[in-house]
């Protein structure tokens, strides 16, 4: 009996393909957009997981879909910060809860008297769920003003870097990124779960 080899790399293979194939399509930057904006609030996969092969198909969109993602990104986060101030006791403890954070969110929530604006600033660029952060901020009653400058900083760097390490070796990095498509999307899954347990056991 002859099995097909390694399922798992096919099925991933025809994804990032499918991907390429639609990165120029209105379906395409607007699924991307739709996962920018709730993962700020309640999604847990980052939109980096649509972004990098959209721009590595293209590169000449990395900096219009860097604009998109943080748009959609600081949007999503006033959608987190109104879970936080307004619907904390039902909403936004359940995400807390589903994602088993509550310890770290409360430590997190201690630091916004002293640190608010510099915590949405570092946090934002760092691993941590930004869904997490903009609840925070919500539930510390955070200025809004300031929170959405904070957050188009953090946010658009995180992004527009991201953006532009594609399109300078975009080129070369392709190839590469391909041929190890498996420990690519290992290591960025890593990367979030990382994420978690720093919100988790460190913040």
């Amino acid at each position: 009996m002859t099995l097909t080899a390694h399922p798992p790399k096919k099925w991933l293979r025809s994804w990032y393909d499918r991907i390429l194939e639609t990165s120029n399509t209105p379906q395409a930057v607007w699924l991307l957009c739709l996962i920018s904006f709730a993962e700020s609030s309640v999604f847990p996969l980052p939109p980096d997981l649509l972004l990098i092969p959209m721009i590595l198909a293209n590169r000449h969109q990395a900096w219009r879909l860097a604009f998109l993602c943080t748009i959609s990104s600081v949007l999503g986060g006033l959608l987190g910060y109104a879970i936080g101030y307004y619907l904390y006791n039902s909403l936004g403890n359940w995400v807390i809860e589903t994602y088993n954070l509550s310890e770290g969110f409360q430590r997190f929530q201690q630091g916004f008297a002293e640190w608010g604006f510099w915590i949405i600033v570092l946090k934002g660029l760092t691993p941590i769920p930004y869904k997490l952060v903009t609840i925070a901020s919500g539930v510390a009653g955070f200025d809004v003003k300031v929170f959405l400058a904070a957050s188009v900083i953090a946010r658009g760097f995180r992004f527009y870097l991201l953006s532009g390490l594609l399109w300078w070796c975009g080129p070369w990095a392709r190839p590469w990124i391909e041929q190890y498509l498996g420990l690519f999307l290992t290591a960025t899954l890593g990367i979030i779960i990382l994420g978690f347990v720093v919100f988790k056991f460190v913040v």
